[in-house]
C-alpha cells in the first residue's frame, strides 16, 4: 500500500522557519517527481514547490520563492521543504503529491499525503 506521510507542521512566529517532511512507503520516492501544496481556509489548494526524481529540478511558485527549499534524500525515500521568512499568509494545510514523468498537478498527482497543518501567527 502506497503511502505519503507529511509532518513537521506547526505554530511559529512571523519570520520564523519549520522544516516539512513527506515520507514515502509503497513507493520509491526517487522515480517520481514531488510536489508541495498548500491550502488555506476558503482558498483552493495551490502548488507551492516541485522537485524531479533526481533532485536535479526545482520549481517555486513566486510567492515562495527565495524562502522555500525543496529537496530529496533518497536514502530516506524523504522530500523536505525548508521553509524560512514565514509570513501570516503561509498558514495553510500543507500536502505532498507524487506522480511520475512530471510535477504533479491537483488533478494529475498519482498519490497524495493527508496534510500538515502550518500556522503563522504571532
Amino acid at each position: 500500500q502506497v503511502q505519503l506521510v507529511e509532518s513537521g507542521g506547526g505554530l511559529v512566529q512571523p519570520g520564523g522557519s519549520l522544516r516539512l517532511s513527506c515520507a514515502a512507503s509503497g513507493l520509491t520516492l526517487n522515480t517520481y517527481m514531488i510536489g508541495w501544496f498548500r491550502q488555506a481556509p476558503g482558498k483552493e489548494r495551490e502548488g507551492v514547490s516541485c522537485i524531479s526524481s533526481q533532485g536535479g529540478v526545482t520549481t517555486y511558485a513566486d510567492s515562495v520563492k527565495g524562502r522555500f527549499t525543496i529537496s530529496r534524500d533518497s536514502a530516506k525515500n524523504t522530500v523536505y521543504l525548508q521553509m524560512n521568512s514565514l509570513k501570516p499568509e503561509d498558514t495553510a494545510n500543507y500536502y505532498c503529491a507524487a506522480r511520475r514523468s512530471f510535477c504533479p498537478t491537483e488533478t494529475t498527482a498519482g498519490y497524495w499525503g493527508q496534510g500538515t497543518q502550518v500556522t503563522v501567527s504571532s
